[in-house]
Formats: structure tokens, sequence, C-alpha cells
């Protein structure tokens, strides 16, 4: 009776081999088996290049030894702001998606998804309302990882929501701007929106509760021709780019190269364009204050 394990050929099959710990128990195998590191447990120092221990900069609020103050998402801004990290998330209003149909060699609605995917938000905004400093307020963040922190319709009627839960809480509105202008998948109706948060603002100011706005990096297009700039008070992270035009695009149009600094908060500062620049770490503290006087003595917007 034939082998079954022998090749009907009958020639040997080369023994198998899986090296010397193939031959130690799975359990102790999985042991000593060499492990990867996440990629993201090291974040890169833009200025310097060097390597920086994510644990480290989520302690420092994402701002690296050199001082710059790096982008961070929507969630983290509401929970430095407010106090103990404490505060309740309000819902954005819903919108038509692609309302023109728009392709830029890629479909709109699958730019939207992609967003989506990378940043777990609907839009661009977030709002949230709890205590700064003991008081009450609404916050409203620009996330700029979602598509550039772009003001399309969602923006616009999130921020609507913002400014009329404000009036309807009677409290402050802090609007946290980060954008790289309109949103040009939604054309005309993009900037539409500049006009419509302008009337929201405008509601604030009917109701005498203040709106204080802080520039984060990069504040530009029509975010600044519009709310960005129609603040009671204006505050700034250090460094933060701010200006409607990029530089590039100045220096290309007037064929002038631009002072250092330009468009950069502490530029703006000097010129008047902004109040006070703040690093991230006093923001709390700051607001806190400027909301109390401005609550305390119900000052009519300027």
């Amino acid at each position: 009776m034939a082998d079954k394990n022998k090749p009907q050929d009958g020639k040997p099959q080369p023994e198998k081999r899986g090296g010397w710990l193939s031959r130690f128990a799975p359990g102790v195998r999985k042991i000593v088996t060499r492990r990867d590191t996440p990629d993201n447990l090291w974040v890169k120092d833009p200025d310097s290049g060097e390597m920086l221990f994510r644990a480290d900069l989520e302690t420092s609020l994402w701002v690296t030894p050199s001082g710059r103050h790096m982008r961070i998402g929507a969630k983290d801004r509401l929970r430095f702001t407010f106090d103990e990290g404490r505060y309740e998330q309000l819902p954005t209003p819903e919108v038509p998606e692609d309302p023109l149909k728009f392709s830029d060699g890629k479909p709109y609605r699958e730019r939207l998804a992609a967003a989506r995917k990378g940043t777990g938000a609907r839009d661009a905004m977030a709002i949230g309302v709890g205590e700064i400093g003991g008081v009450p307020a609404v916050a409203l963040v620009q996330d700029f990882k979602f598509m550039g922190g772009s003001l399309g319709m969602a923006a616009g009627e999130a921020f609507i929501a913002a400014a009329r839960a404000a009036i309807e809480r009677d409290c402050p509105l802090v609007c946290f701007t980060a954008a790289g202008g309109a949103r040009m998948q939604e054309g005309a109706l993009s900037l539409m929106q500049m006009a419509r948060t302008t009337l929201a603002i405008q509601e604030l100011k009917d109701a005498v509760l203040p709106y204080v706005v802080v520039l984060t990096d990069p504040t530009t297009g029509g975010v600044t021709a519009s709310y960005a700039m129609l603040g009671d008070v204006h505050l700034a992270e250090p460094g933060a780019l701010i200006g409607f035009a990029g530089p590039r695009v100045i220096e290309t149009t007037i064929r002038e190269k631009l002072p250092p600094g330009f468009q950069r908060a502490e530029y703006l500062q000097e010129k008047g364009m902004v109040d006070r620049v703040v690093p991230r770490g006093e923001l709390p503290k700051v607001l806190a204050d400027i909301l109390s006087i401005l609550m305390g003595g119900r000052r009519k917007a300027a």
C-alpha cells in the first residue's frame, strides 16, 4: 500500500524550514516578535526639523520648543478653551451637498467624503458651549484640516447657528478662525456666506452681546474679508498668517519685496489690525478677562 505522505514521483520533498523560532511554542514566538513603532509617535518640528515626542507636544498644547504654534483640530481647541475641558457640543445645521454638481478633476462629493473620513467631522465648523473662566460662552472653531477650513454653506449655517445660540443663552460668542478662504466648489453660494455671517454678527450687536475673534494660522481670503475682522476684540496666536491674498500673490502683483514678517500676527499688531498677540497657553485666561469685562458692563459692540 502506497504511503500517502510520499510523493507519487518517488522523489523526496525538501524539508520545510521556518527558522529556529518556529520550533518554539506560538505564545513564546509572539513575545519575541518585533513590534513596529507607531507612525504618529514622533512629530517633526517644521522650524528646526527636530523630531518631537508626540506626548510632549500634546502636553505643551501643540506649541513646539521653538515657539511655533502648530495647527490643531476643533476638539482640541474646544477642550483647551473651556474650563477643565468640559463643554457641550452643539449640532451644526445640515445643508444641500454639491448643489452645483461641481468637479475640478475630482467630484466635490468625493472630496467631502475624504475630508469627513480624515477628520471625523461633518464640515469645517464645530460649536461648543461651556464656561471660560467662569463666564458662560459659545465658541465656534474653524478646522483647517477640513478642506483648508474653507467657507461654504455648511460653515455659514454653523456660524449663524452659533450666533443665535449665544443670543438664546444671553452670552458672548468667541470665534477661532482658520481658513484658506471661500470654498470654490460652491461658487457664488460660498461667497454669499460672507454677507450672511455679517448679518449674524449684527444680530449679536443688536442683542448687546460681545463677539471676540481669535485669529489662528492661517486666516485668509473671504474669511478675513468678513467675520474674522468684525469682532469687538481681535486676538491672534503668535506667528499666525493673517491676510486676504497670500504674500507671494502680493509680491507678484506689486513686483516688490514685502517687509519681514508681513501678514504675520506680530506685524499686524504693530499696524493696529490685531489688538493683542496671545500665546496659546494664556488664551483661556485672556479670553476670560475680556469676556468678564464686556459682559459685566454690557458694553455695546463697536
